[in-house]
Parts: structure tokens; sequence; C-alpha cells
């Protein structure tokens, strides 16, 4: 079997809460040695405790990763990171654009002791520009982006997507530079320093309200719930079921004329003034009305079967417990049931890119804090127990 995509790559992972760890979740999972350097006291979402509601999370997010320990704030621990630095390839870390400089550690400084290192932050809005200090955490970068302006029904106060999108979006593209500097480091044998911004990821989700901005004569519009933003399509909404909810969408004109054939409803066909995308949008009231009319008595899978039978883009609106117990997911790869010795039996998350390559990983819990310094500093700084002794008496580890 071939080495995986990242053997041999070492990661130091600051990474704090979502958007830095999930970065190197995906790095972990691709297979590199990703080391999560953590405070005596460890990362914010692991001090959450494991009985919170953080305890998933830490789990999912730090999984196939070792776990070490140092206190940045003393003389020791710098001299100590900086050996580290000397041996690691990428280093990842989220903290707020000042703190590394302020430990004398910051990306400048670091790739002067080692010149091929890859030093990527992640942050709210940039190591750069006017808002560069504002703290950052996904409610408040979903407001500053626009997300949050679209999310919600008109007439009431915006609303924050669910999911922590920003975050996410954010570590994505946190884990695409990487892999990219990585890339060009083959040609130029050069490290780099990496800024993404948790805004700049966003941003492109917002490309359908962009074009309704400039399509409705540059007007900011409404907000349109589950509708289209530009009011342009339907039907393109979610629709009542006897036991929840179903969201269907027509993207062309054929989409409709297939639901109409799942709906038993030929006579819509005939309707001249239903036959054109425009003409559907211009009598959406009427649409709707016409389409939960039909999905509001019948079960939610009822209806998606009718539906994928015609071909009709539609899914049932699940909860998150179902989407766990969700057979396709598990077949795929994505979703594997283990047992945490706190949480009991749960689900984990793979990779979406071991998933894509056909390359399932085993899950591995999270370590717990500091538990791999024997290791990490053994193999990789040739420290013997008297020494790790030593410094765990001095509280640098």
């Amino acid at each position: 079997m071939a080495a995986p995509a990242l053997d041999g790559i070492v990661v130091l992972d600051l990474g704090q809460i979502y958007n830095g760890p999930y970065a190197t979740f995906l790095m972990a999972m691709a297979g590199a040695r990703v080391i999560k350097v953590e405070s005596l006291v460890g990362e914010t979402l692991r001090g959450r405790g494991e009985t919170s509601s953080a305890a998933y999370p830490f789990a999912m997010l730090n999984q196939n990763k070792e776990s070490i320990t140092v206190n940045l704030k003393t003389d020791k621990g710098k001299v100590l990171f900086r050996k580290l630095v000397e041996k690691a390839d990428v280093l990842v870390e989220n903290f707020s654009p000042n703190t590394m400089a302020g430990l004398e550690l910051g990306a400048e400084a670091l790739l002067e002791v080692n010149p091929r290192l890859i030093y990527a932050s992640g942050s709210g809005y940039g190591r750069s520009g006017l808002h560069r200090d504002f703290l950052a955490m996904d409610i408040t970068v979903q407001a500053m982006s626009g997300v949050m302006s679209t999310t919600g029904m008109e007439g009431m106060p915006p609303m924050k997507a669910g999911p922590a999108i920003c975050d996410f979006f954010g570590g994505v593209h946190l884990y695409g530079a990487v892999i990219t500097k990585l890339f060009e480091r083959e040609r130029t044998g050069k490290g780099a320093i990496i800024d993404v911004a948790m805004q700049d990821a966003v941003l492109p989700t917002l490309a359908t309200l962009i074009g309704a901005y400039y399509y409705k004569g540059r007007e900011v519009q409404p907000r349109t719930d589950n509708r289209h933003p530009a009011l342009t399509m339907a039907p393109y909404n979610v629709y009542p079921a006897a036991d929840g909810h179903v969201s269907i969408i027509c993207v062309r004109d054929s989409h409709w004329r297939s639901l109409t054939r799942a709906m038993g409803r030929h006579d819509l066909l005939e309707r001249e003034d239903l036959a054109r995308m425009a003409d559907r949008a211009s009598k959406m009231e009427e649409v709707d009305a016409l389409v939960s009319e039909w999905t509001a008595p019948r079960g939610k899978q009822e209806l998606l079967h009718a539906m994928q039978a015609e071909g009709v883009p539609s899914a049932v609106v699940r909860n998150v417990e179902e989407v766990l117990a969700d057979r396709h997911l598990h077949d795929r790869g994505m979703l594997h049931d283990i047992h945490h010795p706190v949480l009991g039996d749960i689900v984990l998350l793979d990779s979406p890119l071991n998933v894509a390559f056909g390359d399932a990983v085993e899950p591995r819990l999270p370590p717990a804090l500091g538990e791999h310094n024997s290791r990490v500093y053994g193999e990789l700084l040739g420290l013997d127990k008297a020494a790790l002794d030593e410094l765990a008496a001095q509280e640098v580890i």
C-alpha cells in the first residue's frame, strides 16, 4: 500500500477551537504527523471539559494527532519550541494577530530558525487591514461578512447560520493554502507565510446574494426566508410534509415538468403561464401553494421517492440524529462508529478528502493533554527522561 499523501510532513498545531484545528485535522487524516502544541492547561476547546458540549467537537477535530505541552511564556519553553520548529515542515496557529509576535515567536522570526517552514495563520479578518485586531468568532464574522444579514425571515432580526460556517470555511482554505505552499516549496526550497482570513473564505458563499444585488439594480434585497435570494426561481423552497419538511428546487423548466408528473398534476403541464421559469417566479405564491398542497398530507420518504423517481432535485430535511445514522454516509466511510471513554458510543467524521480518494482512515481518539511529551521530545529533540522530568519540575512542560 502506498504511503499517505502527507507522510513525513511534521506539523506543529497551535490551533484553537475550530478554525486551525480543522485545517490540521485534514492534514492528520492525510498522513501528516500533527503535533498538537498546548499550554500546560490545554487549548481552549479542551479546557471547556470532557463533560461539556465541547467534548464532541474536540474529539472530532483532534483525531489522529499527538499532544505535547510547553509553556511559551518561559524562556526555556521558547528555546524548546524553536528547536521543534527546526524539525517541522508546517506551523498552524489561529491566535489573535499579535500573540505569537508578542512571544518573540512570530512568523518572520521562526522562518529565520527554519527557512523551509510553512507558517500558516488563521484569523477572523486577516493579519493586515483596518480590522486586523478585531476579536473574531464565527458569529461575529458571519455578521461582518454579510452572511447574517441574508439569513432569516424578512421583518425579523438577522439570524446566524446554525453551523459554524466561517470557522470551517476558514479551516478548509487554511489547509488548501498550506498544501499549495508545500507544493511550491518542492520547486523553490523556500518556506512561506500564510494569512487566511475567515471573512475572506466565506465571501464566495454570497455569490447568489451579490448576483441578486446587481440584478435588482444595485439594491440590497430583503431576506427571502427559504426562497431564492433574487426571487427568480420557483419552486425553490422548503415545503411541509406530514412528518416534517422537504426541500425542492427546480433549476430547469424540465424539472418543473418532472415535478408535475411526480405530483400527478398533468393538468399543470398544460398551463402556459407556468411553463417557463420567469412565469413561475412571477406566480411564486401560487406555485408554492400548489406544491405545498401536494406535500403536506404525505410523508417525507414517500415524497422523496416520488420526486427522485422523476429526477426532481429534492431532499428530506433531516436533524442531526438522522444524519449520524445515515447508512449512505457510513457506507462511504465518511462516518465511523467509535467508543469514547466519556461520551460513550459516538459517531466520528473522517476527512471528506479521504472519502474522495477512497482512503478511509481508522479514527484514533484525541490524545490526553501532553500524552506524547516523551515520544515527541525524545524522537525529535533527543531529550531523555531526566531532562523531561527537570522541565516538568520547572513547569516548562
